[in-house]
């Protein structure tokens, strides 16, 4: 008897639809139009781009040489560089690692931070995507919590008992997704204490950094942050709302021996892989020369519907809406007479709109739904009032 083929144990997720899913998919065969207030591609959500410019960039002759760099060209590290410079952080082009997506910079720094079966701590709520990143580099997640008092905090006393002998990294997602709360200057310094204690780098996720509703000096990035080993991501996915042309980066800081260190390390690592396409690293300048432009249409676009969110939320019935500083997500508190999956297929099936239950983010209790604020004001409004009207009549 032949045994079945054997897959690696990192894989072994669950990979049946759930309902959610199924009930969409049903919808979208029947062309039952949608509203969908998921979306986080911004690309779909009829932003307008400087398409000429955008284009034209890919066309550059030398596109056609092959000249392999490490880091990434210093052409595009420059051009980053020069970024963090307009945002008030100098960072040298030496401090910067090219990638093609943060997905792929979480999986650099796995590797050079962890051995197999090592401890890395997440935030919760956020991205789903951290679980599978964790399986597929062999670290073992664990959560320390967010807690919100009519705001956003790190739970620190929870996370301080998380730590121990091989804790390697520490990851914050500035600001958070879904909860859109940013890191502040007394939490930065606790956690600074905390990682020099336990010789635990310091993974700071900063791709949603550009996208703060209001100022707020409390706020910190943590390019500067030398008090230990720390690595801030960002990337055009987010700061340019270009999530097709794959490029991101990896900013290195801290005490200068360990920076070393980790470069060298870090460098052979991308050396290994040599993953970020020439044609997006020569367009980069251009690109990021048109990023206030690109950045005010989508800042205007989730202030906008925020600001409707909030008003339509203070007037609903049985509804609150979680304060968010900044991203592209917005969270509603629902009633908890029913299961949060239970009211976003009564969204779905009979409203027509589709919203994320709490669970996809890991929210430890319910009821919560997250919105994406990217959508078209038209299709936005639209949807809010359908779910806030279907909450106020009080069943399903």
């Amino acid at each position: 008897m032949i045994e079945p083929f054997l897959f690696a144990r990192r894989t072994n997720w669950p990979l049946e639809s759930n309902r959610l899913t199924v009930a969409l998919e049903y919808l979208r065969n029947k062309e039952v139009p949608i509203l969908d207030l998921t979306e986080s591609n911004p690309t779909n959500c009829g932003f307008s781009y400087p398409g000429g410019d955008i284009l034209s960039a890919l066309a550059e002759g030398d596109n056609l040489e092959y000249k392999p760099v490490p880091r990434g060209s210093l052409k595009a590290r420059e051009a980053v560089s020069r970024y963090y410079r307009e945002r008030g952080s100098p960072v040298s082009p030496e401090r910067i690692f090219l990638t093609a997506s943060t997905s792929e910079a979480y999986s650099y720094l796995f590797r050079l931070l962890a051995n197999p079966s090592d401890h890395v701590l997440f935030p919760h709520p956020s991205y789903p995507l951290f679980s599978f990143l964790g399986n597929l580099n062999d670290v073992r997640l664990e959560t320390y919590p967010l807690i919100y008092d009519g705001k956003w905090n790190i739970d620190l006393k929870s996370a301080r008992h998380l730590f121990c002998d091989d804790t390697r990294a520490f990851v914050l997602v500035n600001p958070n997704n879904p909860t859109g709360s940013f890191v502040r200057w007394g939490e930065v310094e606790e956690l600074n204490v905390l990682c020099r204690d336990h010789n635990t780098a310091l993974v700071c996720d900063e791709v949603f950094a550009d996208f703060a509703f209001d100022a707020n000096q409390d706020r910190v990035s943590l390019v500067d942050n030398d008090q230990v080993l720390t690595f801030v991501l960002g990337g055009i996915s987010k700061t340019l709302g270009l999530p097709q042309m794959k490029l991101s980066w990896i900013i290195i800081n801290g005490p200068r021996e360990l920076v070393k260190k980790a470069s060298s390390r870090l460098e052979v690592i991308a050396d290994t892989y040599l993953s970020v396409n020439t044609p997006t690293q020569n367009a980069l300048p251009l690109w990021l020369s048109h990023r206030k432009e690109i950045q005010e249409r989508i800042n205007e676009r989730i202030r906008q519907n925020y600001s409707f969110l909030k008003e339509q939320a203070e007037n609903a019935r049985d509804c609150e809406l979680l304060t968010t500083e900044g991203g592209w997500y917005a969270v509603l508190k629902i009633p908890d007479t029913y299961s949060e999956e239970e009211w976003a297929l009564a969204f779905l099936n009979k409203d027509h709109v589709f919203v994320h239950p709490g669970y996809f983010f890991d929210f430890d209790n319910e009821a919560f739904i997250v919105v994406s604020l990217l959508a078209s004001d038209d299709v936005f409004q639209d949807g809010i009032k359908r779910i806030l009207g279907h909450i106020s009549r009080g069943e399903l």
